[in-house]
């Protein structure tokens, strides 16, 4: 008897030992579902204006920016990592209280200004639906 009891709590054992088992696989596999949300949504969110920004572009649309301007900063915000694609000049020279060639060239005395073709700068900081309308761009 005490055999048959043995092999018994044997079974019981590796059956609680494969529960376990499956519990852990399905937690692990919530948690690799969550961190996939997570990162997907992270960069949808930082890459929602990569279309945008690239017709920008395309439309000879130019911002003048100075390194170490708040406002210029808070219009980069704007675009998340998308700003890569937007055209940008900066016009502070690192060590000089010179501006760069092209931002005199252009006319520019107040930061943030967006250049729209060939007219003027327009300083300030625009949001998003002003350049939309400016360009004829869409916005996502």
């Amino acid at each position: 008897m005490s055999e048959e009891r043995r092999k018994r709590q044997q079974e019981r054992e590796s059956a609680d030992q494969g529960e376990k088992t499956r519990t852990y696989l399905k937690w692990g596999g919530v948690l690799i579902l969550l961190a996939t949300a997570f990162a997907a949504g992270r960069y949808y969110r930082n890459h929602r204006y990569d279309s945008f920004a690239q017709c920008l572009a395309s439309k000879q649309a130019k911002m003048y920016g100075l390194y170490w301007c708040p406002h210029c900063a808070e219009q980069k915000e704007m675009f998340g990592a998308s700003f890569r694609y937007v055209p940008y000049v900066e016009c502070a020279i690192k060590g000089s209280s010179e501006m760069a060639p092209e931002c005199k060239i252009a006319g520019t005395k107040l930061f943030p200004s967006w250049q729209f073709g060939t007219n003027p700068p327009k300083e300030g900081v625009l949001s998003l639906s002003e350049l939309a309308d400016k360009t004829g761009c869409h916005l996502p």
